[in-house]
């Protein structure tokens, strides 16, 4: 079983930066490394959104809206995974959730979710 906790969400300035991280735990038996890392978020209205992604292999991946702006990352020391967000506008506003994801036989995902961390932008 994993959990997932984010943290660093806020209120900022158009312009802004803020750092989101995610401490994942109850990891037994499964290391963290072992997982695939993402950030989705879900603006009101909307569906939720990959945002960025990063693989167990090093490589990362990022939404359009996002490339030159967010930056993902993970430290596997310390269970956690991180979204560098620069140049914040109000488009990113959304509540931003934590993903991890391993594979069963097969290669069917199983996917863990943290509850969100609120991200506001205003003009």
């Amino acid at each position: 079983q994993v959990q997932l906790v984010e943290s660093g969400g806020g209120l900022v300035q158009t312009g802004r930066s803020l750092r989101l991280s995610c401490a994942a735990s109850g990891t037994a038996f499964s290391a963290f490394s072992t997982y695939t890392m993402g950030w989705y978020r879900q603006a009101p209205g909307k569906e939720r959104e990959l945002v960025a992604v990063a693989n167990r292999g090093g490589s990362t991946n990022y939404a359009d809206s996002v490339k030159g702006r967010f930056t993902i990352s993970r430290d596997n020391a310390k269970n956690t995974v991180y979204l560098q967000m620069d140049s914040l506008n109000p488009e990113d506003t959304a509540v931003y959730y934590c993903n991890a994801r391993n594979f069963a036989v097969f290669n069917i995902p199983r996917d863990y979710w943290g509850q969100g961390t609120q991200v506001t932008v205003s003009p």
